[in-house]
């Protein structure tokens, strides 16, 4: 048996999370985006998050496009999944303000290095 028939019989033995087809995975997605979309006026008002509702919708969609490059559906799905916990636990109030923020905080802010500036930025 060659490499490509014993590769075609893996794939063909995976089984699919949630979607049997890229157009169901994409389906999806758009699903879940739009289920964000509607709830971050509310996530704003509950969790006084301190960006505008523009900077979160634009987060929102770099959080989105930063997967993009994926094309296996198993994993696809498996994003789809968590970010349906996600926005279960944000639109029941599960999570707290801090769990909020870590999704719209900007990592590419650069932490202080030197002591004076992580004692002035209240860290150790």
């Amino acid at each position: 048996m060659s490499s490509n028939e014993t590769a075609k019989k893996i794939l063909k033995e995976v089984r699919p999370i949630l979607s049997l087809h890229r157009y169901e995975a994409r389906r999806r997605v758009i699903s879940l985006y739009k289920a964000w979309y509607r709830q971050i006026p509310y996530i704003i008002q509950h969790f006084d998050v301190e960006m505008t509702e523009k900077m979160c919708k634009a987060k929102l969609r770099e959080e989105f496009t930063k997967y993009g490059h994926i094309n296996d559906i198993r994993i696809i799905d498996m994003l789809v999944i968590k970010g349906q916990m996600n926005l279960k636990e944000a639109s029941e109030k599960w999570v707290t303000r801090r769990g909020i923020a870590k999704y719209f905080d900007d990592p590419t802010q650069s932490k202080p290095s030197s002591f004076l500036g992580k004692f002035l930025e209240g860290h150790n």
